[in-house]
Order: C-alpha cells, then structure tokens, then sequence
C-alpha cells in the first residue's frame, strides 16, 4: 500500500524496540528525534541497527494480531467480543470492507514487510555478515510468509496482486538471505536468527508442497533450538509492544478458548469461567475460558524451534511410522495417553495435526495448516455449519482472508480494484 510504504520510509515508531533471541538489550535507543527519520538523511552504518530492530518489532505486533484473527478463523478461540468485523472472522465469512481485516490484520503485516525492505535497500558496510541485514532478511521473509499463509493474495510495496506461490517464493528468498547472512555473521545473535530463518524456509518450503526441500531444511535446525519474540509491559504503547493474545484475555475479554481445546493438555492452559480475571466483552454459549498460556503482557510468542522443524520433517516424509514416532513422543512429554486410533496414513496425519493444533496453539501457525491439508483439520467448524453464537450467519466456505478493499483502492498496479 502505497500510504504503508510512504509511513515506512519517514517514520519509527518508538523510542524503545523489542528485541528478540538471546541478544536482546533493554537499554533505550538514543535518536535524535525518535519519532521521524527521513530517508534521505539515513546514515547506514549508525541507523541501520536500529531501523532493523523496528522492522522487527513491527512484526511482532503484527505477529500478535495475525494469532488472535487466524485463532478466531480456526476456532482456536471463540469470539467472545461484539464486533461484527471481528465475529465475521469466527465465521468465516468476511468482507473485503471488513475494518478489522484492514486495520488490524493486512496494514501490520504490510507495515512489517515494507520497514524491513527499507533497510534491505540501504548500502550496509560488509553486506555477506552484516546482522541488520540479517535481522531485516529474516523479517521481511516472515512476514511474506504470513501474508501467504492467512491471506488469498497479497501485495508486497504497492506490487501487483500476487498469488500464494509467488508470496511463498518470495518469502523462501528473504529466509535464504537471513540465513546466509545470519550464519556467516557468527554471533549468537547472527546464528540465532540464521536459525529461524531456516524453519521459516521449512515452513514456506512444506506450504508450497516441495516436502524434500523442507524435510532437508528441517534436518539442519540444531537440537533445543527455540527462537522467542519478546515484548514488553509499557503502559504507554500496549498496542504495539505488547503481547497481544494477554491484552484481549485479560485487559478485553475478547477470546475465549474453544472447546476442543479445553483438554487436560498442559499445552493449552485456560481458566474455566469464574476463576479468570476478566470479563467477556460478549458473553458465549458454555461460558467464558480464559487462555493462559501468554499470561503477562511481556509473555513471549514462539516463532520458530527445532520443535516445529520435526513437525515438518515428519509430515514432509509422509511416513505413518514416523509420524506415529513424534506423536507419541509428545504425548508422552505431555503426560498423555499413547495414541489408540487408527493407522493408516489419513488417521495418522489427522492424529499429527492435533498434536500441532495444541503445541502450537495461538502461535499463528493453524490457519496455514487448514489451508494446506484441510482433510486433516478436523477442529474447523464444517462450511453451512451453525456459528457457535446465536444471531449470526452460518459458517462460511472461506480458507483464507481476502484482500481489503483499501488495498485494491489505493494501489495504483492492482487490477479490478
């Protein structure tokens, strides 16, 4: 969008960024006017840093909205709030003039890609290891890969409509940049996000269908490996530094968890209704569930494990024995029963995608599931199926967002808008 990209180049937002992985700082960073730089004026070697870190901030937050609106789409969590824009998530219906589709969901994610362009579009000192260009590698490939995952179609800097493969090449390229350079860098901070980079290529890779590319990069993630975005409790800027999924359990009661997913799974924690701290914006059928797996709002989110790339490895083998391998070796972990259903492969694979369904759970990461093997997402309301909410249309066909109106309106290279 044409208004992102201009907002990109002369703005960062903040004076504090949230940093992710074991190289975070808590220090303030020191600008001369901490709320507009001109590009013009951008000197690479002592902004760069800090224009990276705000490209990765900026994903965060989108990375919070992007959990909270696929928990709704994927029945993760029940919209437990009034909005009608945000109840059209739940059922699965939603209008391209939808105001939350926009605001909340199209125009952070939009905002994270095009911030991390503009560093990738500086003259950076020793390119091939230079962590910023790293970091906005890395960043800018997440947030494509976002795009790809949730969205119909998408458009990256006022690009033409482009469709799920060419967002999900796109992403892979940024990912292999990030990891390159990450690696070559050396640090822990380097190495780190050279780390997940790799699973977000995995990721990409097994979405795309080309199992052996992710299988391969799955395999070169090192064990224990878990890369956490941060964030931070200040009062004065919760919208953007915040975690999210606790600021609408607690501060707007406005997720509830959904009933599959109120387990003995230690996986998915939640308070029953009545012993939670808040109130339901709108009161649900059953009851108000309370989420406790992010409980502060410094909880971080998890966005990439060696965790994760053994759930790609095992469902890019398309091995029923393998997969039956980590299944039980989650549960196991997780003080539950070994599996007891069926084997061929579709009750397998069905069986894998409920351990992910809880492992990953408000992760952001379900809705690219539905959309790449549907069959075996069985916790996603049937199309035509009553919405769990009186009063509203039935449960619509729709597997992924469409484009906002305001981005065919005000780009000026997307046709039919």
């Amino acid at each position: 969008m044409k208004k992102i990209q201009r907002a990109v180049t002369r703005t960062l937002v903040g004076t504090t960024l949230v940093l992710s992985a074991a190289a975070c700082s808590d220090e303030f960073l020191q600008v001369t006017n901490p709320n507009v730089i001109d590009a013009a004026t951008v000197d690479p070697t002592s902004a760069g840093n800090t224009l990276a870190l705000s490209a990765q901030q900026n994903f965060a937050t989108a990375l919070g909205w992007l959990s909270m609106y696929s928990g709704y789409f994927t029945n993760e969590v029940n919209v437990s709030d009034t909005f009608p824009t945000r109840n059209e998530f739940g059922f699965r219906t939603i209008s391209d003039l939808n105001g939350s589709l926009n605001s909340d969901v199209w125009a952070p994610i939009s905002l994270a890609a095009a911030s991390a362009k503009s560093v990738l579009d500086l003259t950076l000192p020793n390119p091939t290891t230079n962590i910023s260009l790293a970091r906005a590698a890395t960043f800018r490939g997440y947030a494509i890969l976002m795009m790809a995952s949730d969205f119909c179609t998408g458009s990256l800097s006022s690009s033409p409509e482009l469709t799920t493969a060419q967002l999900l090449d796109s992403a892979s390229v940024w990912l292999t940049k990030g990891y390159d350079v990450g690696k070559a860098n050396g640090t822990a901070d380097g190495i780190a996000l050279s780390n997940a980079a790799l699973v977000g290529r995995a990721r990409a890779k097994l979405q795309k269908g080309d199992n052996a590319g992710a299988a391969a990069d799955a395999a070169l993630v090192p064990a224990g490996f878990e890369y956490n975005l941060r964030y931070t409790d200040d009062a004065n800027s919760r919208t953007r530094l915040s975690n999210r999924l606790y600021q609408f359990s607690f501060d707007r009661g406005a997720i509830s968890v959904a009933p599959w997913y109120r387990q003995t799974d230690p996986r998915v924690p939640f308070r029953a209704p009545g012993s939670g701290t808040a109130l339901p914006q709108d009161q649900v059928p059953g009851g108000f569930f309370q989420q406790a797996k992010f409980p502060g709002y410094a909880s971080p989110i998890r966005l990439a494990s060696k965790l994760e790339a053994d759930y790609i490895a095992a469902e890019a083998s398309g091995s029923a024995t393998t997969q039956l391998t980590l299944i039980n070796a989650r549960r196991t972990a997780n003080n539950q029963a070994a599996y007891a259903g069926a084997t061929d492969a579709a009750s397998v694979k069905t069986e894998l995608f409920n351990q992910r369904a809880v492992e990953f759970y408000l992760e952001g990461k379900r809705l690219a599931d539905f959309r790449r093997s549907p069959a075996s997402v069985t916790t996603v309301t049937a199309t035509g199926q009553p919405y769990f909410k009186p009063g509203y249309a039935n449960t619509g066909s729709q597997t992924c967002y469409p484009l906002p109106r305001a981005e065919r309106d005000n780009n000026p290279n997307m046709v039919g808008k």
